[in-house]
Parts: structure tokens; sequence; C-alpha cells
């Protein structure tokens, strides 16, 4: 069986599986408006918000230009805080878009600096909108998203926040951290197949959006929001999903949020201590370390590129390789939504033999 650790996508339950194989039914019709109506509610616990949130089909990445594209301008100052590859990404839409970004970066493997950040908003007090990421899955970093919010709250901005790998597994308190525009993936945390993105908007994100003159079609969050009031989507959507969707917040239910995230806290120090007890080092310090992957590195003679290879073609285990400057220098080890103690157990007994094999000295 194989051993999917991947920061996404991740491995989904049977009965998740089982819930696409519905028959297609007619996307204008009650059944299926019944059925979005319901997801869209059932989301909002998890969001921890009353806003209005939008089941977008589309993958995370859609649902981040979706979340530029309706409140920021061409020409607007915008402030990027990026820690790694996916904040590079929705800098990179945002110039896309026309924006002119002031991008803020900071070390892989470390978390953003809330100095540095005043620092930045003050030097700029023209910047309208801050883009940031949550969880960072390409250093295995976690944001420390409640104090930045609160610093953007008070230079008066709007904060659009990646949480395509955090939300459902991190702690993510839309409305008590008061959040505007937050994305997440379906591919992530919630147990599905890649295929929806999930955006949550504020007040004064929809007022964002009323003021925003970017160009829009297949991602305006207006029509979404205004035909799913309706119990319809403005486009086709992946009916499928919706029934795996409708399945997987019943598990998500059953176990609670509160819980969910205490889970994903406790098996990240677990991996952790797990991959110190081999020897290897760890990129990020564990006191912004994520709880839904962990980076494994940098090393210098040891190459994990191979390391992966020969644990996928002889133990079945799948781990993520390093991106950008950290490509063939890092290995990730996904450990999000859906997944047990002993499939962790197991991805490190075989980590620990080929290791042993390939006479790793870390």
């Amino acid at each position: 069986m194989l051993n999917l650790r991947l920061p996404g996508p991740t491995s989904c339950p049977n009965e998740v599986l089982e819930a696409m194989s519905h028959h297609m039914i007619n996307h204008r019709g009650s059944e299926f408006s019944t059925l979005l109506k319901n997801c869209a509610e059932r989301l909002k616990p998890f969001f921890k918000t009353k806003n209005d949130i939008l089941i977008l089909t589309c993958s995370g990445t859609g649902g981040l230009e979706a979340a530029i594209v309706n409140t920021v301008s061409p020409g607007d100052q915008v402030l990027a805080i990026s820690i790694g590859v996916f904040g590079d990404r929705i800098a990179k839409i945002a110039k896309t878009y026309g924006a002119s970004v002031t991008t803020l970066k900071f070390p892989m493997g470390q978390a953003a600096n809330l100095k540095q950040i005043e620092e930045a908003l003050i030097a700029n007090p023209t910047i309208k909108t801050v883009l940031v990421t949550h969880n960072e899955t390409s250093t295995g970093v976690t944001n420390p998203l409640k104090e930045i919010a609160k610093l953007v709250r008070l230079y008066d901005k709007l904060i659009v926040v990646d949480a395509v790998s955090s939300l459902s597994a991190v702690e993510c308190d839309v409305d008590g951290w008061d959040l505007d525009v937050v994305v997440t993936g379906s591919q992530k945390g919630w147990m599905l197949p890649p295929g929806f993105a999930f955006v949550s908007v504020s007040p004064r994100g929809w007022q964002a959006v009323a003021n925003c003159t970017s160009p829009r079609f297949y991602f305006d969050l207006t029509k979404a929001r205004d035909t799913q009031a309706k119990g319809e989507t403005p486009w086709t959507p992946n009916i499928s999903l919706m029934f795996a969707l409708d399945v997987a917040l019943g598990i998500m239910e059953k176990e609670g949020i509160e819980a969910i995230n205490r889970r994903h806290q406790e098996m990240g120090a677990y991996i952790r201590a797990k991959v110190k007890a081999l020897g290897l080092p760890l990129l990020a310090n564990e006191e912004v370390a994520s709880n839904t992957v962990t980076a494994v590195g940098p090393f210098e003679n040891f190459d994990p590129d191979t390391f992966r290879r020969t644990l996928s073609k002889e133990h079945n285990v799948v781990l993520a390789g390093g991106q950008m400057e950290l490509k063939g220098k890092i290995f990730r080890i996904g450990h999000m939504g859906w997944f047990t103690k002993e499939e962790i157990d197991a991805c490190f007994a075989a980590m620990a033999q080929v290791l042993k094999q390939m006479n790793c000295k870390a």
C-alpha cells in the first residue's frame, strides 16, 4: 500500500473516494442546490467565521488568483510577505495583474519578522493590501499569522491570506484574527482530492471587491457569491468532489476542529522528534515549524532525491523534494489531513533502512 507523505495531494479516506462514484446530477437542480448550500455553511466552523465562504472549482492557486483579481486593482501598492516559494507565487500573481508589489523576503526556514513588516508599512503608507502565506510548505514554516494580522489591522490595510496548507489542520481563526480574504485548497488538510478552493471574504473584503477595477470573468467572486446564495455556481462545478466534500466534512465534524488542530500539533512534534532521532537536520526552527509538513535538510554530502527515489521504489513511501533554491538539498514529509501514527512509524522505519544502506552521515 502506498504511504503518501506529501504536502499535497494527501491521502483520502475510502468513504470519501467512494462518494465520488455517485451518479451525476443536475448542477442546476434542487439536489445539487441543497448539497452546495449545506457544504458552504458547514465549512464555516472550520474557518471559525460567519463570513461568506465560496466554493470554487479550481486549485488552491486558482483560489489565490481569485483573491487577487477581486481585491487588487492595477497600480495598487501591495506588500507581499514571502518566506518561500508560495509567498513568491502570490506576489507574482499580483504583479501579473498590474499591482505595484513590494516583496519582503525572509530567509528559507524562517518565519516573517514583525518588526520588518512594520518598517515596510511605515516606509510606504500608500500600501493598500498585504499578502501573506500562513503555512509555507516549501520550507515547513508556519507564520505568526495572528500577530501579523494584528499589525496589518493597526495600519488599516487589507489582508489576503494563503491558508492553502494550514486551514483545517493548523489553527486559523478568521473572525478572531480579523482576516479579510482567506484561501484554502481541498487537497491539503480537507482529506479530498484536488479540485476545490474555499475562499472566505469579510465585509471589508467585499468592499475591496466592489472597489476593484481588475477585469475578471471565471474568478468573479461577486458572481460566485450571488449564484451560491441561490444554490448554484456561475460555471460548471466539480459535482463528484462536492459529494466527497459532504462526506469529508462529516468525518471532520465528528472529530471537531480543536481536536484536529491538536492532533496535527502532536504529530508535528512527534515527527520532528523522529527526524532528530535519525540524526537528520531540520530546516525550520521548532518554534516556527509547521505541523503539516516537515522540511529535512539541507544536506551537503547526501543526495535527498536519490533517497526519495529509493524509498518510493523499495518501500512505497513517497516524500516530496525541495523546490527552487532548495531543490536537491532537502526532502519534505507531509503530515496533514487523513493519516495515522502507524503510517508515520512505517515511513520512518523505511527511512532508517534506506539511510543505512546509503551510509548517510548527516
